[in-house]
């Protein structure tokens, strides 16, 4: 068995890094592979992340071929924020084999103790503001877009390993015939009670309104755990990646007078589409893509924010509410609101009231890298 650090300026290496799990998942009758076009660009070094992070990436080969992969990542941004002093682990797959997982869990910790890091801390790729979790409960579902997927086998190498549970992040789904028509009544009746205007959001202002709603979710979230502000770059390279695939009806700003104080974004599951195309985007599999992006029945709402001050007025509920009316009207029959902190006990209740049901859940691991953690 041998550990290689992977360098993300060369292509052959890279590509072996980000197609290991095409071998590893290829009987999984749920997983979907990205865009691997994409994960490229996430892992070159001039990608906005690394504006205020560093990394490294490293792949165990057993009988001279990959068993596993991982990345290690010091966000000096989230330590500064958080005041902590923690790295992440991300990109993590593995063959069913605990010396292959500990190997990498290994390099992963070395790496992160040279950084002066106290806990190693993930999944996360790279954040919780990207792709994070392990999915611990619904492994007989899909994922849909920039959800994780993993087989249950995962569970128990990191925990043999001597991770231990640092949060869960839950995931809802409701359909159109389970939507609480009392809740439906109270938001339209809560609409007309409060000051605000819900409207959507303006295409032709776009990167201004990206603006706007940057500001309301790095204001909105400050307090969550795990939290750490977007950087202007960052969330622009994100707006300009789901502008591709965004369904702007489904995007909605709360206002009050002129001040943005809410929002709520929802995209098509494109996840539906990309699983025909195995993460290739050659002239076959685009035309494959644009056939199945018309069938996509599935939204996700990723993300939703609403500034302290006008918490507990019931806006969330409004946004629910028009998002999931609108995605029926459109012919989306289902919708996941994921994820959402287990300790968010009045989100958590509120997505019940409204008919939601929890069906996945994904979880936060901590590994202490020294003695005095």
């Amino acid at each position: 068995m041998s550990v290689e650090q992977i360098d993300p300026s060369n292509s052959d290496e890279i590509n072996q890094f980000l197609n290991f799990p095409l071998k590893l998942y290829r009987n999984s009758p749920h997983w979907i592979c990205p865009l691997l076009s994409d994960q490229k660009k996430f892992l070159q070094p001039d990608s906005p992340f690394f504006e205020h992070a560093d990394g490294a990436w490293f792949v165990v080969r057993k009988d001279n071929k990959i068993a596993g992969r991982i990345g290690a990542v010091v966000n000096h941004r989230y330590n500064e924020f958080q005041q902590e002093k923690t790295g992440f682990f991300g990109f993590w797959e593995c063959i069913d084999d605990q010396a292959v997982a500990h190997e990498l869990f290994d390099v992963a910790a070395d790496y992160l103790r040279q950084q002066g890091m106290a806990i190693m801390r993930g999944p996360a790729s790279y954040s919780t503001n990207e792709e994070c979790g392990l999915l611990v409960e619904g492994s007989d579902a899909p994922p849909v877009l920039m959800m994780t997927y993993n087989p249950e086998y995962y569970i128990d190498l990191i925990e043999h390993y001597g991770f231990v549970k640092s949060m869960d992040l839950l995931a809802y789904r409701i359909d159109k015939n389970s939507v609480s028509k009392r809740v439906e009544r109270g938001a339209r009746l809560l609409e007309k009670r409060l000051s605000i205007t819900i409207r959507p959001f303006r295409k032709k202002d776009f990167w201004d309104e990206v603006k706007r709603i940057l500001e309301i979710y790095n204001t909105a979230w400050s307090n969550n755990w795990g939290a750490v502000p977007w950087t202007e770059n960052e969330f622009f390279h994100l707006a300009k990646t789901m502008k591709t695939m965004a369904d702007f009806d489904l995007v909605f700003i709360a206002e009050d007078g002129d001040r943005p104080v809410g929002f709520c974004l929802a995209l098509p599951d494109v996840n539906q589409a990309l699983k025909h195309i195995r993460g290739r985007l050659h002239p076959w599999a685009l035309l494959k893509l644009l056939y199945y992006s018309r069938k996509i029945n599935r939204i996700r709402i990723p993300m939703m924010g609403v500034i302290k001050e006008y918490r507990n007025r019931g806006i969330d509920n409004i946004f629910y509410h028009y998002t999931i009316n609108t995605g029926i009207k459109k012919g989306y029959d289902t919708a996941e609101m994921s994820w959402i902190l287990e300790n968010n006990i009045e989100m958590n209740r509120a997505l019940i009231k409204m008919g939601a049901v929890p069906y996945k859940r994904y979880r936060f691991y901590d590994y202490p890298l020294t003695a005095s953690t």
